[in-house]
């Protein structure tokens, strides 16, 4: 029996291709599409999402039932002994805050883990958790330590587009207006709870530059060098660029690792549309 289970969402990007490969269980987001739900990775593939998002149909993120939910660590505590549950973040969304509540009911066995990160930076928090159980940590240390670290990670972005932000009510139709007709490339970050802005630049060799110097202040004041961290790739439909980004970070900072480059999850997409470009890093866990 395997004692440790490490369950997440989609919203980490893991593939249910690539949750077989790390030994994890993924629960699909569910999301409505002209009022019909489809579930991430499963009734909804990455290209089916960007057509869709292309035909300016109305598509809203949705949060996974309690009861599949429950369902999933049922299953899982048929074949081991505990379940750590790493959810989105719980201020970009209220799944984590209802997975607490739910784990209540468990007695200690699903310990849910709300360490604010999404996407890329989540997927690291994943493997994180199989490391730390490898290790010989119980779901409860597993669950303190991902959540003593977790506003150690940053992600920064650069939109194609002020279309989504627009769309969501992010910014003023005015503001939008004007970005385009200028070109503009916002710049966003993550920074543990939130979407937030961060800068704007005139052109995307620019916004690439405000990532880049952006994140190697966070090396040097935040994490001590790029040595101590994680480095990702993230982009929404954008992989070329995605791909050739790689190779920029790796000269600018000596990076000789591969850099993992992932699809940026579909809740962010909602946001932000098509067409971006996202530099991420997590701090890695030491050994105890």
């Amino acid at each position: 029996m395997s004692k440790i289970a490490v369950i997440t969402d989609s919203n980490s990007g893991i593939t249910q291709e690539q949750a077989k490969e790390y030994g994890v269980q993924v629960i699909s987001m569910p999301f409505l599409i002209e009022g019909e739900t489809y579930y991430e990775d499963k009734t909804l593939t990455q290209e089916q999402f960007y057509q869709r998002l292309q035909e300016d149909v109305d598509i809203s993120t949705s949060q996974p039932s309690p009861e599949d939910v429950m369902q999933m660590w049922d299953a899982a505590l048929q074949e081991a002994e505990e379940v750590v549950y790493i959810p989105m973040s719980s201020g970009l969304s209220g799944s984590c805050q209802t997975a607490i509540m739910l784990s209540d009911d468990y007695d200690g066995k699903v310990q849910v883990v709300n360490n604010q990160r999404i996407s890329v930076t989540q997927k690291q928090s994943v493997l994180d958790a199989l490391e730390l159980a490898e290790q010989g940590l119980d779901a409860k240390a597993i669950k303190e330590k991902l959540e003593q670290e977790k506003f150690e990670s940053s992600i920064y972005i650069m939109l194609d587009t002020l279309k989504y932000l627009k769309k969501g009510g992010r910014i003023t139709p005015a503001a939008a207006a004007l970005g385009t007709a200028f070109r503009l490339k916002p710049v966003l970050q993550i920074q543990g709870e939130k979407l937030d802005a961060f800068s704007i630049a005139k052109t995307s060799k620019k916004g690439i530059a405000k990532m880049l110097d952006a994140m190697e202040a966070d090396f040097e004041n935040r994490f001590g060098g790029v040595q101590n961290v994680h480095v990702a790739v993230a982009h929404t439909d954008n992989e070329a660029a995605a791909l050739e980004f790689c190779e920029k970070i790796k000269e600018r900072f000596g990076v000789d690792t591969e850099i993992v480059v992932d699809p940026l999850s579909l809740s962010i997409a909602c946001h932000i549309g098509p067409g971006s470009l996202a530099i991420a890093c997590s701090k890695k866990i030491m050994s105890e």
